[in-house]
């Protein structure tokens, strides 16, 4: 495995695990509902191959995904990185809103500690800006949390570049997390820049486009009933045959050189700058094992170019996430 460097210094494997699809049902799931045996074989067996960047957020299940992560993880946590977020208001299990107060990140924080069965988070991410309470006040309360040793680093999610310039200032954030894939381009036009402009570490999610840049699904009728993406505007009736031809163009890549498609979309991100550490999200060890190995990938220049003519920035037809969900994004 390589390994790349995030803000202040934060050491994770080049290529990290998104935990989220480890749930059994919850808020949020894509394809068949997890195995849990299987998605603890999978975390043991990514440490195996040198991961050490796991990500999960208490709002995944909720907040069964850190449990589960957690148990995983037990007598094996030494030179992981464990992530997770806040900054969501909750009665019971039911998500009532965003809270990005200090109190909240609090309340979060001391939860997730808990779960995961550790003494420090080493990456706590405002999991989405909260428009109520000014980015200075949110991130000022995480700062307390690093001084209590609760916290190694702070980071954000999907914050605007605005809003990610007032938190550099007044404090040390390590990286920002946001949607990036050869599909959703958005952030090189201002966000990246900014997060170069301050030393801040970028953790793409969802960088196979929710599993459509892997090839694998080729109509919305293959989706599970009850699958998240079914809701996804670019995975539609109208919007999917067009997507295809990105598909197309990842596919003759890795034909050439006879890996996956996975792998080309992971090494196309690994290929735009060292403080880019893409985070795939798996449950089972197969694709997780798959993905891992785009750390060894290296694309040609006519390879990049290749994708960028088929995936041009604002080249997607539709955008990520429904009306209500482009609400809660770059604020």
């Amino acid at each position: 495995m390589k390994y790349r460097t995030l803000g202040g210094g934060l050491q994770v494997s080049a290529i990290g695990i998104g935990c989220m699809p480890m749930i059994r049902g919850g808020n949020i799931l894509y394809g068949e509902v997890a195995d849990m045996d299987e998605a603890t074989r999978t975390i043991h067996r990514a440490i195996d191959l040198g991961v050490t960047f796991f990500d999960t957020a208490e709002i995944y299940g909720p907040f069964s995904n850190e449990e589960l992560l957690g148990e995983a993880i037990r007598g094996k946590r030494d030179g992981l990185v464990i992530a997770t977020k806040f900054g969501f208001r909750f009665e019971g299990k039911q998500i009532t809103g965003v809270d990005g107060s200090p109190a909240n990140a609090r309340r979060a924080c001391e939860g997730s500690l808990q779960r995961l069965g550790i003494d420090t988070i080493d990456l706590f991410y405002q999991h989405r800006v909260d428009p109520a309470v000014p980015i200075e006040e949110t991130v000022g309360g995480m700062m307390e949390l690093v001084k209590e040793g609760k916290v190694r680093h702070i980071a954000l999610s999907e914050a605007g570049p605005d809003t990610l310039r007032r938190a550099a200032q007044a404090a040390p954030i390590a990286a920002l997390q946001s949607e990036y894939s050869i599909w959703e381009r958005e952030v090189e036009a201002e966000i990246l820049p900014v997060c170069r402009e301050h030393g801040i570490g970028f953790v793409p999610y969802s960088p196979l486009g929710r599993g459509f840049l892997t090839g694998t699904v080729r109509s919305r009728d293959e989706l599970p009933e009850h699958d998240w993406r079914r809701n996804d505007p670019r995975y539609s009736d109208e919007n999917l045959p067009a997507n295809l031809r990105i598909v197309d163009a990842i596919g003759a890549v890795a034909a050439k050189h006879g890996v996956s498609n996975a792998q080309v979309a992971l090494a196309w991100l690994l290929a735009q700058g060292p403080d880019i550490v893409p985070i795939p999200g798996t449950k089972r060890r197969a694709t997780m094992e798959d993905s891992v190995a785009a750390a060894d990938l290296t694309l040609t220049a006519d390879d990049l170019a290749a994708i960028a003519a088929a995936a041009p920035r604002g080249g997607t037809s539709g955008p990520r996430y429904g009306e209500a969900g482009m609400r809660m994004v770059r604020i």
